[in-house]
């Protein structure tokens, strides 16, 4: 919503285009000339139409830099009223106020913006490939061993549940900012003009900037929203880590290749060698971004009596781990956009186990009641090498068998199993942009625009 001029003091400021322009230009032009302003004024003072001694304050310094912007305005034309209404500039307020407004802001245009469209590339592409793969039989391994067989979508499909389970947690978080004056209560405010709302007014201010205003504060916001934003990108990279981890594991099985470019070098000694690179770097900034958020998390809700100064060397450093995750996310999707399925070498490695036919086996004897089904097959494949034909023989043992009578249809049953068959179900669900539909809101434009980007940045993947 627009907000009016609240005080009579303001009233003779003409509000139009030209103005807000001419305002608004201050900042959106805002270069190294003016940051120098504001550093001398800080550290030195002296500053062209500044104060002359060193504030030792950043926000005030800021503060001066506007008050002599707007002197500097009201020298034009029409402009004269800006002289008498400079002294409204920061007024009623503490520095906390404009950072823990502007923080939040910040955090949420980039994740609207950046963040999240970026991540839901990532989250299209594992769709489609565990679309693509859903019927690919693959090897599980629990504990490092073979284990019964899965299908290579499907796992590709754990992490895109995983993921679309936590950007929808984060959505659910509010982005809150502080708007209270010095210790939270809007003291100067009422003091100087007890007759006005200013509860309302600083909730509207802060919607109109598409934030909550938080009701009861300090004199710095608590922080425990933005800790949740930060726990949520932590484990949304944590997540990733994973993935890293197991496409770089099949990578070193055989199951994937990574499509190679004329001129790229895997290795300086080794002329043969394509490295896992992306996977790696992206594990690497991941874990980085990963140590920040954790102190960030840890660290900013906690603040002593009314305030302190650590929240403030702290979310300086706001940025820094963002940052490496949007590394991280490009590292991830450039090294996904190499991978190629080598189904040959994933059929191999399941002709390769036949021992994880024993769990299918025993559950069908178990169904048939006979007695210590599990035994007999612990005894028959626990530590043994186990291959179509020893499976082969021992199902022609059931059939012969004494004392364990089983029809013709179980023993075919039987005999129809193979790791390639003995996957289970894998139903895919919701489409990405379908899903995406129902769960966000403002950020959803730019997350549909970026997977009809990254849709064109897989076209022709499939082809090799």
């Amino acid at each position: 919503p627009q907000l009016p001029p609240p005080l009579p003091q303001l009233s003779g400021l003409v509000v139009n285009d030209a103005l807000l322009s001419k305002l608004r230009a201050i900042y959106k032009d805002f270069n190294d000339e003016d940051a120098l302003w504001v550093k001398q004024t800080e550290f030195k003072g002296g500053a062209p139409g500044g104060p002359p001694l060193a504030t030792n304050h950043d926000v005030k310094a800021v503060e001066y830099l506007l008050k002599h912007k707007l002197s500097l305005l009201s020298k034009e034309s029409g402009l004269e009223e800006l002289m008498k209404v400079k002294e409204f500039i920061h007024f009623g307020l503490t520095s906390q106020d404009i950072n823990n407004t502007c923080y939040p802001l910040m955090i949420l245009r980039f994740w609207r913006s950046v963040y999240m469209p970026k991540l839901v590339q990532i989250v299209y592409t594992l769709d489609l490939f565990a679309r693509k793969w859903g019927d690919i039989p693959l090897l599980a391994r629990t504990h490092g061993q073979p284990a019964s067989p899965t299908r290579m979508g499907k796992e590709l499909m754990v992490f895109v549940d995983r993921l679309k389970a936590q950007m929808e947690q984060m959505e659910s978080v509010p982005h809150c900012c502080k708007f209270g004056g010095a210790t939270g209560n809007l003291n100067a405010h009422r003091v100087a003009f007890p007759d006005r709302d200013w509860v309302s007014f600083a909730n509207q201010l802060a919607f109109s900037l598409g934030l909550q205003r938080l009701q009861c504060t300090t004199q710095i916001e608590h922080y425990d929203n933005m800790a949740a934003l930060f726990d949520a990108a932590k484990r949304i990279n944590t997540i990733l880590v994973d993935l890293c981890r197991d496409i770089w594991s099949y990578i070193s099985f055989g199951l994937f290749k990574q499509k190679t470019k004329a001129g790229e070098i895997g290795s300086s000694a080794m002329p043969h060698k394509v490295n896992p690179i992306d996977f790696e770097n992206a594990e690497g900034n991941l874990g980085f971004a990963n140590a920040i958020f954790e102190h960030l998390a840890a660290k900013l809700p906690i603040s002593r009596l009314q305030r302190d100064l650590t929240d403030s060397t702290v979310t300086r450093n706001i940025g820094i781990p963002f940052g490496h995750t949007m590394v991280s996310f490009d590292s991830v999707l450039k090294g996904l956009g190499k991978l190629k399925l080598d189904e040959a070498a994933i059929r191999g490695d399941l002709n390769n186990h036949w021992e994880v036919t024993a769990e299918a086996i025993q559950t069908i004897l178990r169904r048939e009641a006979v007695d210590g089904a599990y035994e007999l097959l612990k005894e028959e494949t626990r530590g043994a090498v186990v291959t179509e034909e020893s499976v082969a023989s021992f199902v022609n043992k059931l059939e012969k068998h004494a004392t364990i009578k089983l029809s013709p249809s179980v023993i075919a049953e039987l005999r129809a199993i193979t790791p390639s068959s003995y996957v289970g179900f894998f139903a895919p669900g919701q489409e990405v942009e379908v899903w995406a539909s129902t769960k966000f809101g403002h950020a959803l434009a730019p997350m549909l625009a970026a997977v009809e980007e990254q849709k064109k940045a897989l076209e022709g993947c499939f082809d090799y």
